[in-house]
């Protein structure tokens, strides 16, 4: 399960693999006062901790540290938020679907919470209604990085085919931060997939300038090559494909021959 899309209420940088990475949220609401033994902030903390251990992978340790936030604070809502993404990732549908309703039900204007809930949403064939949450996160005045909501719409309309609706999207994403490197990334997707080629090459530079490749953009690059008649360049990309993502989908379809 990617996790390239989690927003979450902390103090400190939590750092995901993912297939688009971009910079781990700057994690400081003012949300959260008082000293460490404060049930409140007691719960913040090991919600934090369980966001780190979540974020290398470590999904049992991470409940661990949920369950002792709980029991600190049984209504702070960032700790049931954090219990359904590591649900999800564990592919625990029901608790993760109730996680997500126990943190909406605490705090139902929080935007990282209708973030976190529309990106489960996504990853739950239920894409067209997890544009509703990542609106509803945009709409929160409050809300510091709006472009992240609008770029995880976008990749979700993509998956089910609306490029139109997507397009637009990715455009109010760009608008707010020209730098968003999902939305340079799947800009030049939706422009491959309309055959211009060229326009799709420098969305991709775009989205090189800002982040490391990824399995997802050497694949795209690869392809345009292929289209451009670059044949160096393309096994170039492939190359470097196999040789950093060997276990990714991209190379499963490169191995295939599946190009498009």
């Amino acid at each position: 399960m990617k996790r390239l899309l989690i927003l979450l209420p902390l103090v400190f940088f939590v750092g995901c693999a993912t297939t688009e990475p971009t910079p781990a949220p700057e994690l400081d609401t003012g949300q959260i006062v008082g000293e460490v033994g404060d049930p409140r902030n007691r719960a913040r903390l090991h919600t934090e901790l369980a966001a780190l251990y979540y974020s290398r992978g470590n999904m049992g340790v991470a409940l661990d540290e949920l369950r002792v936030a709980a029991a600190a604070d049984a209504n702070y809502a960032p700790t049931y938020s954090m219990f359904g993404l590591v649900y999800m990732d564990l592919r625990e549908k029901r608790l993760a679907e109730e996680n997500f309703q126990r943190a909406l039900s605490l705090a139902p204007n929080d935007p990282d919470i209708n973030h976190n809930y529309g990106w489960y949403l996504c990853n739950s064939e239920r894409e067209e209604k997890s544009v509703e949450y990542f609106l509803r996160a945009i709409r929160n005045p409050l809300y510091q990085k709006p472009w992240r909501s609008y770029s995880a719409a976008g990749l979700c309309l993509v998956r089910i085919g609306k490029l139109q609706d997507a397009e637009s999207l990715f455009e109010r994403a760009l608008k707010i931060n020209q730098n968003d490197p999902r939305a340079n990334l799947q800009m030049g997707t939706i422009r491959y997939s309309q055959g211009a080629y060229e326009e799709a090459q420098r969305w991709l530079r775009r989205f090189s300038e800002v982040s490391p490749q990824t399995a997802e953009s050497l694949w795209l690059g690869l392809r345009i090559e292929r289209k451009l008649g670059q044949t160096t360049n393309e096994a170039s990309l492939a190359s470097q494909l196999r040789r950093r993502f060997p276990g990714s989908p991209e190379y499963q379809k490169l191995q295939r021959g599946e190009y498009d």
